[in-house]
């Protein structure tokens, strides 16, 4: 159970503005007073031709996004591709060059308070006030937001094994990383933006936070995940946007970004393996002893049509994974993996 402390952190030596953002609370030094300037939207993300340049740099391009409400979406890309870039803009924390991100239709630039009411953020990297115990951090953010599910906090402080008298400097990033975790998803935010969410967490809590991003997508929670773990977005992404120089170049689901990256169909002979030779769409490799690995782009009739002549002891075909969909629109000149 949690302890709570009694102590009242002194909110300019810890440093305020940069732990802010993880709770869904982000000020901003033009805001003054709230300003609405929300445009009608269903979704919970919605980007329009969304541009940033740093001086000559376009650190993103023309994104379109529309993410509904109550679905867990994937965002993914290499480093420098613009993913913590677009996360920074959907906050309010960077100005866009030109074009218009929302949040439930409010402008989190134009009114940061209206749009972070309903949002929680975890950052890849986590910064926290390092004399605070992690007691005293989530009793510190819970104020600050006004409220959170104290007792789903108390069973996410045990799923995740977290000690809570430990000072944040005693942490090992991993542990760091479960303190915005927990009290991100204790906070019961409408949206939870989730960037690269288990850099530093073991095996193991990489299957607690799986449970717990379940949890809160059964809740009605939307969930906007970056991360370069693919196995972790196939395993819990309704869609997956990829993203590259800047620009998104794929969208959709699983199911309709396969079509992308060819079939894989592994084949056995009983004798020697025939040739495939001429087959438009088929690239052929061998896969040991009388055995084939034949990737097809295409209909498998030609193939399946060459094999009826063959004796054939064992056939395995497989639709492709997340990982070779997104290296369809990466070759190794790029040399870049996640951030």
């Amino acid at each position: 159970m949690l302890t709570r402390s009694r102590k009242n952190p002194d909110v300019g030596e810890l440093g305020l503005i940069d732990a802010l953002p993880m709770v869904g609370i982000t000020l901003h030094p033009e805001t003054r007073m709230s300003r609405t300037h929300a445009i009608a939207s269903d979704g919970a993300i919605r980007t329009q031709s969304l541009c940033k340049r740093y001086g000559e740099t376009v650190a993103l391009a023309d994104l379109d996004l529309d993410v509904k409400q109550g679905e867990v979406y994937g965002y993914l890309g290499p480093n420098g591709a613009g993913k913590t870039t677009t996360i920074r803009l959907l906050l309010g924390l960077h100005r866009a060059s030109s074009g218009y991100c929302e949040l439930f239709g409010i402008d989190a630039w134009r009114d940061p308070v209206a749009a972070h009411k309903r949002v929680a953020y975890v950052a890849g990297e986590p910064f926290l006030w390092p004399a605070l115990t992690s007691a005293e951090t989530f009793e510190f953010l819970a104020r600050l937001r006004g409220g959170v599910d104290e007792v789903y906090r108390d069973v996410l402080i045990e799923r995740f094994h977290l000690d809570v008298d430990k000072r944040v400097r005693a942490l090992s990033k991993g542990n760091r990383q479960k303190v915005q975790l927990i009290a991100a998803f204790a906070s019961r935010a409408e949206l939870l933006i989730l960037d690269e969410p288990t850099a530093g967490l073991d095996p193991l809590m990489e299957v607690a936070f799986r449970q717990t991003v379940t949890e809160a997508k059964e809740r009605g929670q939307t969930i906007f995940l970056s991360s370069h773990i693919l196995s972790e977005v196939e395993a819990l992404c309704d869609r997956v946007g990829i993203l590259r120089g800047g620009r998104l170049v794929d969208e959709g689901t699983l199911a309709e970004l396969r079509h992308l990256s060819a079939q894989t169909i592994e084949v056995t002979f009983d004798g020697p393996a025939p040739s495939l030779d001429g087959i438009e769409g088929v690239h052929v490799a061998s896969a040991g002893a009388n055995a084939l690995r034949i990737e097809v782009s295409g209909s498998v009739g030609p193939v399946i049509a060459v094999l009826a002549d063959h004796p054939v002891l064992a056939l395995t075909s497989r639709e492709p994974s997340l990982e070779e969909i997104f290296l369809h629109h990466y070759d190794a000149s790029d040399g870049r993996v996640g951030g």
